[in-house]
């Protein structure tokens, strides 16, 4: 039988994974499919597009990067400093060749969730509106969301590696490999945006 513990580090590792699928679907489509397709609308289309669109794409975007971080964060609380050895210790989270890899996963995946409701979210909030008015957005804040976000999109990839080393299908941890999986995963999403450039309508 399982302890409550076991269980509810199984239920926080489901919420993670079907959270996480949602926001990085989200950050996907914002990035390969809506963002050239916003770009090539004339003003008026944007102003009945943008409204519709954005807030609800944005509302499971944003959530579901807050519940993402806040599963794993459980996950790790639970694993590591209830069951575990906490940080340092024989099977702590930065002695362990698993642990290092979720470490740098965590590391990733708080800087997109960051990027998420401290950039792009404020920023969207000013420009959603300018864009329903037919006004043009405060200058440089379309820019700076944008930048945010195409951040979160090149560290999405090797995180998603760290997350599945860590799982523990490869569980060696190791340095160079780090490198390689973050400079891989750079590679992938820059050939995922030179994909969204050239894909046009049937």
């Amino acid at each position: 039988m399982l302890d409550l513990h076991t269980t509810l580090s199984f239920l926080f590792r489901w919420f993670h994974f079907i959270f996480g699928i949602t926001w990085i679907g989200l950050l996907y489509f914002f990035n390969f499919v809506n963002g050239p397709t916003m770009g090539k609308l004339d003003g008026d289309a944007k102003k009945k597009v943008v409204p519709e669109l954005m807030p609800r794409a944005l509302f499971f975007f944003r959530w579901g990067a807050m519940l993402t971080v806040i599963a794993g964060y459980l996950i790790i609380v639970i694993q590591y400093f209830i069951q575990g050895s906490g940080m340092t210790g024989p099977s702590g989270l930065m002695s362990t060749d698993r642990g290092l890899w979720i470490t740098f996963g965590m590391l990733f995946g708080t800087i997109m969730w960051f990027n998420v409701w401290f950039i792009i979210w404020p920023a969207q909030k000013k420009i959603i509106p300018a864009v329903k008015a037919g006004q043009a957005p405060p200058a440089g804040l379309p820019m700076r969301a944008a930048n945010a976000s195409k951040l979160n999109t090149y560290l999405s990839v090797p995180l998603l590696f760290f997350m599945g080393a860590g799982s523990g299908h490869y569980a060696t941890f190791s340095y160079p490999v780090l490198i390689v999986a973050i400079l891989l995963g750079f590679g992938i999403a820059k050939c995922f945006y030179v994909v969204a450039g050239k894909v046009t309508g049937m």
